[in-house]
């Protein structure tokens, strides 16, 4: 079998779903209290060098470091790379969660992201310009997305899991950010 033909094969399959019943008790808990917020908490240790370990839950560390031309000895993703995944993930559990919501059946859900950003300043020490902008300027997804729905109900389905994305929610929306020392 070809390399085409073993895509096109696994692409038929159906995503494993998540439950519906599941999916529709977390909606009603939400409707029924608009206003619950909760709190997550992670903790970060740094290894060395630029090695940081990030603790969430009961998990096993979420490893964080940077490339060699960023000093870094190239063991995991950097910060901003980060941010990218859990930007993609995310968008990627909203769509998931709304195609089985709408009853569309997904074989495929890929995203592909991007994004510019300025590292002049490096960490504060290099071009550190007051009047610069830090952090990303533009992000872009692209989604590859394909379903038992139509061509326009699976831009829809893009469009809204978008509109309600938290992590796309705080890169577009200001977040009041509180850093001092402990």
């Amino acid at each position: 079998m070809s390399t085409a033909e073993a895509t096109t094969t696994i692409s038929m399959n159906a995503l494993d779903p998540i439950d519906q019943d599941g999916l529709n008790k977390l909606a009603d808990k939400g409707k029924s209290n608009p206003d619950s917020v909760v709190t997550l908490k992670a903790r970060t240790v740094c290894e060395g060098k630029f090695r940081n370990l990030t603790y969430v839950r009961d998990l096993d560390a979420h490893v964080i470091d940077e490339p060699p031309h960023l000093l870094g000895d190239d063991t995991a993703p950097n910060p901003s790379e980060a941010a990218l995944a859990s930007l993609g993930a995310c968008l990627s559990v909203g769509m998931h969660a709304n195609a089985i919501d709408r009853g569309i059946t997904l074989t495929k859900l890929e995203l592909s992201l991007e994004g510019d950003i300025n590292v002049t300043a490096v960490w504060g020490v290099g071009d550190t310009d007051k009047s610069k902008r830090l952090g990303f300027t533009d992000i872009r997804v692209k989604v590859d997305l394909e379903g038992d729905a139509s061509e326009e109900e699976l831009k829809e389905l893009v469009a809204h899991a978008d509109f309600w994305s938290p992590v796309a929610n705080t890169m577009r929306n200001p977040v009041n950010v509180a850093v001092e020392k402990a």
